[in-house]
């Protein structure tokens, strides 16, 4: 059974612990608000560029040439050349957060045989994937705490350089979002864009108007221009949606974490003032057993004393 004193130094330890949890928990639930202002005023900018990019597609003149307007379809299956980038955190404690992810990447990675490639925001993947042994291409060296267009230019920059120079056939993304305190790990598709791919291939109904359309300096240029920008704005979105992710699971983590130090606090509460008692009543004991047998010894000194007189 513990001592007094190792059962006391569990509960400072405990209460230490606690603190730093509690404190974790209100870091994170103050940086989710801003996470979730941060995504509030991206949404209405990269609906409009999706909006904008349907919209070209359906009125492009035919003959068109441009590499964002190519399916890949031609190339088989198995013969297409991916890349993967994956949303992580910079360290662990969130739950399931990067556990999750990493494991829907590596779903997908398997079918692949060799003709993968790997793009990794966050530590937590990039030692993963390093513990594994397998390649990562490009390893975005910043942290996954603060989100920005710069960086989102940066790795659509990068992401783009493979695209033009075919490279890689099919780029997905894979990271998490967030509803309400429900996190849900997404697998999308980035490159080609489903929403080209979709328009060309939809028969226009018979009679349906289109609007006259005056694309300058080209149309190819227009593609140029506005889809490298939905590029840099998807994973812009992608990486507010993984911190605001994480913010939210680390949250989830921290306060059944506080639950748990609460009911060990408990318990080991319960377990000190039992204990506590025990030596009380022990050392009660163990002097009323003394006082007796002190007594005891009075009495057959007296006993003896009485004897002798005799």
């Amino acid at each position: 059974m513990a001592t007094i004193k190792e059962i006391r130094d569990r509960i400072n330890s405990v209460n230490d612990t606690k603190k730093i949890t509690n404190a974790m928990y209100l870091i994170s639930s103050t940086k989710l608000r801003k996470a979730k202002k941060m995504l509030t005023e991206t949404e209405p900018f990269f609906f409009a560029t999706q909006a904008m990019i349907s919209r070209v597609v359906r009125h492009l003149p035919e003959g068109v040439e441009n590499i964002f307007l190519e399916t890949r379809l031609d190339i088989p299956e198995k013969e297409r050349r991916r890349g993967y980038i994956i949303f992580t955190d910079d360290k662990g404690l969130a739950g399931a957060y990067n556990h999750n992810v990493l494991d829907v990447a590596e779903e997908h990675i398997k079918n692949d045989g060799d003709k993968w490639k790997l793009f990794v925001i966050g530590e937590v993947g990039r030692f993963h994937f390093a513990s594994k042994n397998m390649d990562i291409e490009e390893s975005f060296l910043f942290t996954s705490q603060n989100p920005t267009l710069h960086r989102a230019r940066k790795i659509a920059a990068e992401i783009l350089d493979y695209y033009y120079s075919r490279q890689i056939d099919e780029f997905y993304v894979i990271y998490t979002t967030v509803h309400g305190n429900v996190c849900e790990t997404r697998y999308e598709k980035l490159l080609p864009l489903d929403i080209i791919t979709d328009i060309q291939l939809m028969e226009q109904p018979a009679g349906v108007m289109r609007e006259e359309f005056l694309m300058e300096p080209s149309p190819s240029a227009i593609l140029d221009n506005i889809v490298p920008n939905y590029i840099t704005g998807f994973i812009y979105g992608a990486l507010v949606e993984a911190f605001c992710s994480v913010q939210s699971a680390r949250m989830m983590a921290m306060d059944s974490a506080n639950k748990n130090a609460e009911k060990m606090l408990d318990n080991l509460q319960r377990t000190y003032n039992r204990t506590r008692q025990a030596l009380i009543t022990q050392e009660i004991t163990e002097v009323v057993s003394g006082a007796k047998a002190l007594k005891r010894s009075k009495e057959a000194k007296k006993k003896g004393a009485a004897l002798e007189k005799r």
